[in-house]
């Protein structure tokens, strides 16, 4: 029986698209999107749709989920091919179907290229010209600025955190025409977020960055101090904004207990992480705890802007 042809000129000497029965190669090109990451901007764009408690236009809805499951598919394949390079060097990354020759380069561009563009026209048309060109924005920041950042500063990851955080102002925008108060609420706990979830995401994979070449604060933080605290600077900010829909009238008691049963939890494992002899198993707890924390936080504050 021979053996299927392979591509010499791929990264990693791995079976080409080409060579791989089409199911193989529709896997690839959907791993490509990074379904998970994707999911969560899809999530949080329709949270920030719901949380403005608009006439639920169904239409609308749908062009909201279908345009920012693209657009975010689309940035997530334009990111993968500007760092092609960088995730064959890298143990969690070099089996991403780009780096590891399955999908070729060009192939991939196109591909980012064409769900970037229909996802935002989507939006542009589907919903309003203002949640189109807030997509744009998204895609922009994030493969233009975020991206090649990566490689030249340790601000990256605040930088970064923007367009992590513009889903719900496209939501809002969406259901709206405009971007009110709670919006950029919304924004600001989406943005202070990310921070300690990807300071312990860069802590446990610190050896994995640097052979890729990125610039992270945890590259020259050798004891992980500085990682630590501001992991727990900015949970602690976090907590902060989860209560300003109370504060400012957004939402009820209901919710409050809830954002302040939630930022004690965040806390806990912020503030573990910031012990040095335990700081390799708190760094993946505290990730975990981040992903546990997004849903436990924004369900119930959609539940209580409906009910209040």
């Amino acid at each position: 029986m021979s053996l299927p042809k392979t591509d010499t000129n791929n990264y990693n000497g791995e079976l080409t698209s080409a060579s791989l029965p089409f199911r193989e190669r529709l896997s690839d090109y959907y791993e490509l999107t990074k379904p998970r990451l994707s999911f969560l901007s899809v999530i949080t764009a329709v949270i920030g749709y719901l949380a403005m408690d608009p006439n639920r236009d169904f239409g609308i809805l749908i062009s909201l989920l279908i345009g920012t499951s693209l657009a975010a598919g689309g940035a997530a394949i334009l990111n993968q091919w500007l760092e092609r390079d960088a995730d064959a060097r890298m143990v969690r990354t070099k089996d991403r179907p780009i780096a590891a020759g399955r999908v070729t380069p060009l192939s991939a561009l196109l591909y980012g290229l064409a769900l970037s563009v229909i996802g935002c026209i989507l939006l542009y048309i589907g919903a309003n010209p203002l949640a189109g060109l807030l997509s744009a924005a998204t895609i922009a920041s994030y493969v233009l600025l975020y991206t090649p950042l990566k490689k030249l500063t340790i601000w990256n990851t605040v930088v970064g955190a923007i367009p992590g955080s513009l889903p719900p102002l496209i939501g809002c925008a969406a259901a709206q025409g405009q971007i009110n108060t709670l919006g950029w609420i919304l924004f600001l706990i989406l943005f202070f977020w990310q921070m300690p979830h990807f300071f312990a995401i860069a802590w446990t994979h610190r050896k994995d960055y640097q052979r890729g070449g990125f610039i992270m604060l945890s590259n020259s933080d050798t004891d992980g101090k500085k990682v630590a605290l501001q992991a727990f600077i900015f949970s602690l900010a976090l907590v902060i904004s989860t209560l300003l829909p109370v504060i400012l009238g957004f939402g009820t008691w209901v919710y409050g207990i809830v954002a302040v049963l939630c930022g004690w939890y965040i806390l806990h494992y912020s503030v573990a992480f910031l012990n040095v002899k335990r700081r390799d198993g708190a760094a993946r707890k505290l990730f975990m705890a981040s992903i546990f924390y997004l849903p436990a936080l924004l369900f119930p504050l959609v539940l209580d802007l409906w009910l209040l």
